[in-house]
């Protein structure tokens, strides 16, 4: 299992508990990841720690003072 965390900046668009699907997207040196449809999108991954899955669960939603942090765990 890998877990991966996600920003979301508005509250309600997934729950705890959704199965997500993902969307690889290619920087010069990196990837980042997008939860589908457009609901939160991941940091910037280097080449070697590429995701191999493109579905995975929400574990956890958090807040703080710089937004919404989604944990999704994949199958790997």
């Amino acid at each position: 299992m890998r877990q991966m965390e996600f920003k979301m900046e508005r509250p309600g668009l997934v729950n705890e508990g959704d199965t997500v699907t993902v969307t690889e997207g290619s920087l010069p040196s990196s990837y980042y990841y997008t939860i589908n449809p457009a609901v939160a999108m991941s940091g910037n991954i280097p080449f070697r720690e590429r995701l191999n899955a493109s579905e995975g669960k929400i574990i956890s939603i958090k807040e703080n003072e710089r937004g919404y942090y989604i944990t999704v765990e994949f199958d790997e």
